[in-house]
């Protein structure tokens, strides 16, 4: 049975009252105007309008899915009461819609700007709400409302498939950064999702998942981003997560989106589900799920049919549509703003380039290799993907950019030569590999996968010996890609057995010759670096860095950019050492990623890590396991390298009220200009509760600062900041004693100690 579809049929496109004194939204009250809808429109107001071919039953009205093309979804419009559609779309990296309609010549590209993971490495906040401005910008001038972004979800393991899309292992920088891009994008008048909430920590069985956490992981480690997001940037709306928690799916759990979310967190705005999210919609609508998207036709007539039983309280319908309605009210849509479909696209591609260059993270520089010296001229580029950079993630982190800038043509425009008869090899090898695994067209889930890459090669005797006669360097570039629908796979997170031959043999020619070799990591999530890291000179970890990659990754190569990223995340030294690991997929074998919608019946006989996940790590994620067990890493958590060296001295800790201000004096002791992060941890006393190591409470990127310049910079944090949940008193709690806070450049590199005392 198709949803019926309750529209008084008015003057094509008009938003007003067929009939006097029919309540107008925006003209009446919200109260009245909820009043006047019947019972039917409030239900088709509560689900979204369909997604065309997905399934049967979910396309279903049809005539404002292509207001925006390639958006994800919008809103149910009722014409007779002012209320239009409204448009959501995608993503993290930036705007994600067709660039291409039908009957159309005009193009609708949109920028494609660094990922997550590396706009978290920049430790800026102020960067990213930039980005976050140039991001929202481009959805007000194409039309829509509210942007699907950002994911914050924890990196609790290194190989889940959307990692990229996520910020940290850490809450406190999750929540910062998450913050600082929400205030960005909504700064232009439209709206974000922040996502997804909470735990989809794999997509291994997403939509069934259930997370087994306990409640000091989920309020420490799983909440406590999202909660910063929600009381500093204030976004519009919330997307809850496909899998359940302890036994319950998250958009049907009325402790979290009513109890947790809005009376705990004062959130005020609107909460709708991940597409096809969720199994009982009247269980939705009574939690506090106020839009499910995109919208189908049982779902229309589950709920009617529970509110008509009276199963469904009606009480729990008018409260989501009064926040659908509110959120309505609020778009640049209902206000009628007159979008141009001409964002400023060359100005955004100058943001994404420079923001990328500060979201890089040198991890190795023997020698001071790296920048190129002035006699460096000509340059060797091996690896695939030296070619064939990588913009971004897969799924609906994607965007459709114009141009993806390759590490060739990125250093040919800094004005370097390239040894040409490499190039050739490597080009002709990757047009001869993509006609070979050119996506099944007839795949629906095509456009959202990684698409296989071209195989990579080991040059020969002669091709090394060619090469190094016709440069003075070498690169080695080393890609992954990943996305929504399956998790990566332990051999991607190793390098294979060719390209650690390809590595040997570059390493092995080049020094011979008295050459140097660099490698560029152009990923999107963390990959085992301990095994092969003494091999090469220099490693940039460029991460996937948008449209204009191959030109930021030129700029910190020749020195035009000095390198400040950081971590965001601990690298181990093999994949088993991380606390999650056992408890985690990397085994699991499903075939062909498909679109798995939510189980009707529950299976009899469940698989472990991928029926359901046991976070027996609890607290223990990332560096808080890591540094409190004393575990040996590759690259430990906030890391990374500079062209020049900094000094923190002077720490001091103050109290103000119920706050704390520690004063640091950073200096740059080396020889060229650049910035750098403090970092500050805190370290707990022995109470009742077990406490990792250390914990981040507070982060300040400096200016840049000229050699031997110094900034006395502020890292604020609250005593409440430094509270634990006691899971046996339901109660968050500060122990008492003596409290070391730790400044540095790492979660393993402390500049200054000091001790603070708390005694109430």
């Amino acid at each position: 049975m198709m949803k019926r579809i309750v529209l008084t049929i008015c003057v094509a496109g008009a938003l007003l009252s067929c009939h006097t004194g029919t309540p107008q939204l925006g003209k009446a009250d919200v109260k009245d105007v909820v009043a006047a809808m019947t019972l039917e429109e409030k239900v088709e107001l509560l689900i979204g309008t369909g997604m065309g071919g997905v399934s049967g039953d979910s396309a279903v009205v049809g005539e404002t899915r292509n207001i925006v093309p390639g958006a994800a979804g919008t809103t149910y419009p009722i014409p007779r009461l002012g209320i239009p559609a409204i448009v959501l779309a995608d993503g993290p990296a930036g705007l994600r819609i067709q660039p291409k309609r039908e009957g159309d010549t005009e193009t609708y590209y949109c920028t494609a700007f660094p990922v997550a993971t590396l706009l978290a490495s920049t430790w800026n906040t102020a960067l990213v709400e930039n980005v976050g401005k140039a991001i929202g910008k481009e959805v007000l001038e194409y039309g829509v409302d509210v942007l699907l972004a950002p994911a914050m979800n924890i990196h609790r393991n290194p190989l889940c498939g959307r990692n990229f899309e996520y910020y940290s292992e850490d809450p406190l920088l999750s929540g910062k950064i998450a913050a600082a891009m929400v205030k960005g994008v909504q700064s232009n008048g439209v709206g974000t999702s922040i996502k997804h909430f909470v735990a989809n920590n794999q997509e291994t069985n997403r939509m069934n998942n259930d997370a087994l956490v306990s409640g000091r992981a989920l309020r420490e480690i799983y909440y406590r981003g999202f909660e910063i997001a929600v009381k500093e940037s204030h976004p519009w709306t919330i997307m809850t997560s496909y899998n359940k928690i302890n036994g319950v799916y998250t958009s049907e759990d009325r402790a979290l989106l009513t109890d947790i979310l809005r009376s705990e967190w004062g959130y005020k705005g609107t909460v709708m589900t991940d597409w096809f999210g969720g199994k009982n919609p009247p269980a939705q609508v009574h939690a506090g799920n106020d839009l499910l998207m995109p919208g189908t036709a049982k779902q229309y007539e589950t709920i009617l049919a529970a509110a008509k039983s009276g199963e469904l309280a009606m009480e729990d319908i008018d409260v989501n549509v009064t926040r659908v309605l509110n959120l309505i009210l609020d778009t640049p849509r209902f206000k009628g703003y007159a979008y141009s479909n001409k964002p400023d696209l060359k100005a955004h591609a100058t943001v994404t380039r420079e923001s990328a260059t500060e979201g890089m993270v040198l991890l190795k520089n023997e020698k001071n290799a790296l920048p190129f010296t002035a006699d460096v001229k000509s340059v060797a580029a091996f690896g695939i993907t030296s070619y064939e950079f990588i913009a971004g993630g897969t799924g609906s982190g994607d965007v459709n950019e114009a141009y993806t800038i390759s590490l060739k043509e990125g250093l040919a425009n800094a004005g370097y030569r390239f040894s040409t008869s490499l190039a050739d090899v490597y080009e002709k090898h990757i047009a001869a590999e993509n006609k070979k695994n050119a996506p099944d067209p007839t795949n629906p889930l095509a456009m959202f996968l990684p698409r296989t890459r071209a195989a990579e090669i080991v040059p020969t005797a002669a091709q090394l010996s060619k090469s190094i006669a016709e440069s003075d360097i070498a690169l080695v570039t080393f890609g992954r890609n990943s996305g929504e629908f399956a998790d990566r796979e332990l051999k991607d997170f190793e390098l294979s057995s060719v390209e650690r031959d390809l590595l040997k043999a570059v390493c092995t020619a080049y020094h011979a010759a008295g050459k140097r070799v660099v490698v560029v990591l152009n990923i999107g999530g963390v990959i085992e670096t301990a095994s092969w890291k003494e091999m090469p000179d220099a490693i940039l970890l460029a991460w996937q860095a948008g449209q204009e990659g191959g030109n930021s990754v030129a700029d910190v190569l020749k020195g035009a950019v000095n390198p400040s990223g950081k971590l965001p995340m601990t690298f181990p030294v093999n994949y088993m050492d991380a606390a999650s690991s056992a408890n985690f997929p990397y085994d699991y074998v499903a075939g062909t990623p498909v679109f798995m919608p939510n189980q009707t019946e529950e299976k009899a006989e469940k698989v472990r890590n991928v029926d359901y996940t046991r976070y027996e790590e609890g607290i223990y994620v990332g560096y808080r396991y890591f540094d409190t067990y004393d575990k040996a890493v590759s690259y430990p958590f906030g890391y990374g390298l500079s062209y020049t060296t900094f000094a923190g001295e002077d720490l001091q800790v103050t109290k103000q009220g119920d706050a704390y201000v520690a004063k640091l004096t950073v200096k740059n002791t080396g020889n060229v200009d650049g910035k750098t992060v403090a970092q500050l941890y805190v370290s707990a006393p022995k109470g009742k509760l077990e406490k990792p190591a250390k914990e981040l409470k507070a982060f300040v990127k400096t200016r840049v600062l000229q050699p031997g310049q110094s900034q006395t910079v502020e890292l604020h944090f609250a005593a409440s900041d430094l509270a634990s949940y006691d899971e046996d008193t339901a109660a968050w709690i500060v122990e008492q004693g003596n409290y070391a806070v730790r400044v540095g450049t790492s979660s393993r590199d402390i500049w200054q100690t000091t001790d603070i005392t708390i005694d109430n």
